[in-house]
């Protein structure tokens, strides 16, 4: 099929599939990893390919799943939320604060329902509040992303701290625990979550116009507010996304272990930043896929079951996930040289995901007056 220019159109099969591929390359690469892990492990244990190994990897891939999710927004506009876990451990605190002065650790039925909806809404709702704080440092006051959120790390790691006196909280009724513990169909109820969020998280950014503003902010903020946006509202709403899908990961923290403390997962922030630029989402901004950065934590969660199951201690996985990281990269630098997306571009006269250039505007809304974009600003 050829367009006015007598060029071939996208709609030819062959090089819509082609550029499917190279637009989704990085997942990929990464689903061919996580085959060459699993085959790998199989074969070094013969415990790895069972069903009771998936679902404790399940168990432990959820939280750590979330609080890549919310690094992977933030990180969609080119900043940085450091206090991710600490987001996540006060709304388990407070979750737990709330079951503990209920005494409704061996409560039951309807009531213990009711409290545990309850008590986990107010301890999202907390944990959000802490991303509003997040939002204003950096729209306000002005402070660097990375910076803000270092801030608001500490800040919330000793509010934590003096609040529980260093002590761990416990006494969550049993339909609490089951969140974290559970199974749905056979599948462990965190992942479950976790899924849920994820599918959520796309939605939003992509199939949202919320999400095409936390791109083009992230893409370029400069021509993101000559074009009519709000930058600082879009990065308000980033870190408040942020916030919530960290609290999250604190419920199934503290649901999971039965308990919630101030210094819990103090080294998944790391962790999350790893999964996250694994996973293809661009340092930098303005690109990444939600289904990267979910494969990346699966992949990296059987590289440490498979290190645990062959014996090998904990540093060595360390090791292991730099030499993903830097070979992943490594091989995203050399792939680049060869352009075949520009290459493609050319014979179909549109842009690599199908969609004409010319519809970027049109996403954005119409044009916003001088005056009106100087008042909105």
């Amino acid at each position: 099929m050829s367009d006015g220019a007598g060029r071939t159109g996208v709609s030819d099969p062959t090089a819509r599939l082609v550029q499917r591929m190279l637009v989704e390359r990085g997942v990929v690469r990464l689903a061919s990893i996580a085959l060459v892990v699993l085959v790998i492990f199989s074969l070094a244990s013969g415990n790895f390919f069972s069903i009771i190994n998936f679902q404790s990897m399940g168990f432990q891939v959820a939280e750590i799943g979330l609080l890549s999710l919310a690094i992977a927004l933030t990180m969609l506009t080119g900043g940085i939320d450091l206090s991710i876990v600490s987001i996540a451990n006060i709304a388990a605190i407070v979750t737990a604060q709330l079951f503990m002065s209920a005494g409704s650790g061996t409560a039951s039925g309807s009531s213990s329902v009711v409290m545990t909806v309850g008590f986990i809404a107010v301890g999202v709702a907390a944990g959000t509040a802490c991303g509003a704080l997040n939002g204003l440092l950096i729209t306000r006051l002005r402070i660097t992303p990375i910076l803000a959120t270092l801030g608001t790390l500490q800040l919330l790691n000793g509010v934590a701290i003096v609040w529980t006196g260093g002590r761990a909280i416990y006494g969550m009724p049993e339909s609490f625990l089951n969140i974290g513990t559970g199974f749905v169909a056979g599948v462990p109820a965190p992942v479950v979550v976790l899924l849920l969020a994820a599918v959520g998280t796309a939605v939003f950014v992509n199939r949202t116009g919320m999400g095409l503003r936390i791109k083009l902010v992230g893409a370029n903020p400069t021509a993101a507010r000559y074009s009519g946006l709000n930058n600082d509202r879009v990065l308000m709403r980033t870190y408040l996304m942020s916030a919530f899908l960290s609290s999250l990961a604190g419920i199934l923290i503290a649901a999971r272990s039965a308990s919630a403390n101030a210094d819990y997962g103090a080294s998944y922030v790391l962790l999350a930043i790893v999964i996250v630029v694994l996973g293809g989402v661009n340092p930098m901004g303005g690109s990444g896929t939600v289904t990267g950065v979910v494969l990346s934590a699966f992949v990296l969660q059987m590289v440490a079951s498979g290190f645990n199951m062959v014996g090998f201690n904990s540093f060595l996985y360390q090791i292991a996930q730099g030499v993903i990281l830097i070979g992943v990269l490594g091989l995203s630098t050399i792939t680049q040289r060869y352009d075949l997306r520009s290459a493609l571009r050319m014979r179909s006269g549109r842009d690599v995901d199908g969609a004409p250039s010319e519809q970027l505007p049109a996403a954005l809304g119409p044009p916003v007056p001088p005056r009106e974009r100087e008042h909105e600003q």
